[in-house]
């Protein structure tokens, strides 16, 4: 019986080895499941409730280098310089449009908060002869369900 004990030892051991792998991966997939989820809690969604339209001169336009990234202008009014989020460029690219410091436009989109500062996320931006939608009447990304036709 003293045998049969020293040889279940060893795989007490390695069962608690084991458990212990098991318990410092998972605690693993955890947190980095928890930074995805952190990642993606930055992203501000559309809030039809918070719907504005801004009339207004594009101070400054910013495009990312790559295509995935957001486009985005500043645009002045009257009282404030606002932060307006577009789409990705490479849906501005597929669309054929641009836009130009000094522009005159109108934004319809969400006012949301990111960071703590005001932005706007667009839905609907018109120029002089042209108005290009970027979100449908809910809110959601035309640019999205455009890859998947």
């Amino acid at each position: 019986m003293h045998d049969s004990g020293e040889s279940s030892m060893p795989n007490f051991c390695k069962k608690l080895v084991l458990l212990a792998a098991f318990l410092a991966l998972s605690g693993l997939l955890s947190a980095s499941a928890q930074k995805a989820q952190g990642a993606d809690a930055g992203v501000p969604k559309y809030d039809l409730h918070t719907e504005t339209t801004v009339k207004g001169t594009v101070e400054e336009v910013k495009l990312p280098p790559k295509g995935s990234e957001i486009a985005h202008l500043m645009v002045k009014n009257e009282t404030e310089s606002v932060d307006v989020y577009l789409c990705p460029k490479s849906f501005l690219d597929d669309m054929g449009l641009t836009f130009s410091k000094g522009e005159e436009i109108a934004v319809t989109g969400s006012k949301v908060k990111q960071n703590g500062a005001d932005i706007v996320l667009a839905r609907e931006v018109a120029k002089v002869n042209d108005k290009v939608t970027l979100r449908d009447n809910k809110g959601d990304p035309v640019w999205s369900w455009q890859k998947k036709n």
